[in-house]
């Protein structure tokens, strides 16, 4: 090859184009003895970028093990349960349940609070094409402030499975145990970043509660929902003092409770 058909700028975009771990390999051996400095550095990066998606794809190898073992001994629809909004002072709790396809294509999947806004919404939107089902279920202001948050978590849990249209014959759970479901369950403490399936389930649970806070961002305006979601924030507790509690606000936590003139039950 002549020189010019490997000048360092050909190089750079040959290698920017590369995606696959087992191509930037060989690109890094093969500048590995290149007489030019800025082609040996140009293949050490190569290299760093081979090992960086090496990893990546033993993350997600590992995501999907469990789920792996599952259909391995004959289940095939296995659901991932996970929730958001247990801390907020203000809105629903939201459970999701997702059960994946055969083959699903997720770069990137991660526990949600891994995540930025951007990538849970391209994610979401990925396992929204692709699931085989999903169910999602929340559980409102008033009824958190009747039955406290822990049992309104796991009803709100219990309500995604049933919301499946399939039912699934394996459910993978976000540290908990959920009651009331007949198929057999198993809790993963940490869940959301050890299986694919329950961290598709917090995606897709955190991407629909943000869009529930963003829209009572405008019906209540002042309080700022659409950018804490209602967790306890500096902003969020200055506008509770100022303004006190609106109508999707908890009254049974006690920052809420604290500026009620109404009891919580």
């Amino acid at each position: 090859m002549s020189r010019g058909a490997r000048s360092l700028t050909a190089l750079r975009k040959r290698a920017q184009a590369m995606i696959r771990e087992s191509d930037l390999q060989e690109l890094a051996a093969e500048l590995g003895n290149d007489a030019r400095a800025g082609a040996r550095a140009l293949g050490e990066s190569c290299l760093r970028r081979a090992e960086k998606i090496g990893r990546e794809r033993k993350r997600l190898e590992g995501l999907y093990q469990l789920r792996a073992d599952l259909q391995a001994r004959g289940v095939r629809l296995v659901a991932g349960v996970d929730e958001v909004g247990v801390g907020p002072l203000a809105g629903p709790v939201v459970a999701a349940a997702v059960v994946l396809g055969d083959s699903p294509d997720l770069p990137g999947l991660d526990d949600s609070k891994k995540l930025t806004p951007e990538k849970r919404e391209t994610l979401d939107a990925a396992i929204r094409s692709q699931a085989v089902a999903i169910g999602i279920c929340q559980v409102w202001t008033e009824e958190i402030d009747e039955i406290n948050i822990f049992q309104a978590t796991l009803r709100a849990m219990q309500g995604a499975v049933a919301d499946l249209p399939v039912e699934p014959e394996h459910v993978l759970v976000d540290a908990r145990r959920i009651p009331g479901i007949s198929v057999p369950q198993t809790p993963i403490i940490g869940g959301d970043g050890k299986d694919a399936s329950i961290a598709a389930a917090s995606i897709v649970a955190k991407v629909h509660r943000d869009e529930i806070m963003r829209r009572f961002d405008a019906v209540y305006p002042g309080y700022g929902f659409a950018r804490h979601k209602g967790y306890g924030t500096e902003e969020h507790l200055a506008a509770l003092r100022h303004e006190g509690p609106c109508p999707i606000h908890r009254r049974s936590f006690g920052p809420v409770r604290q500026l009620s003139s109404s009891p919580p039950f």
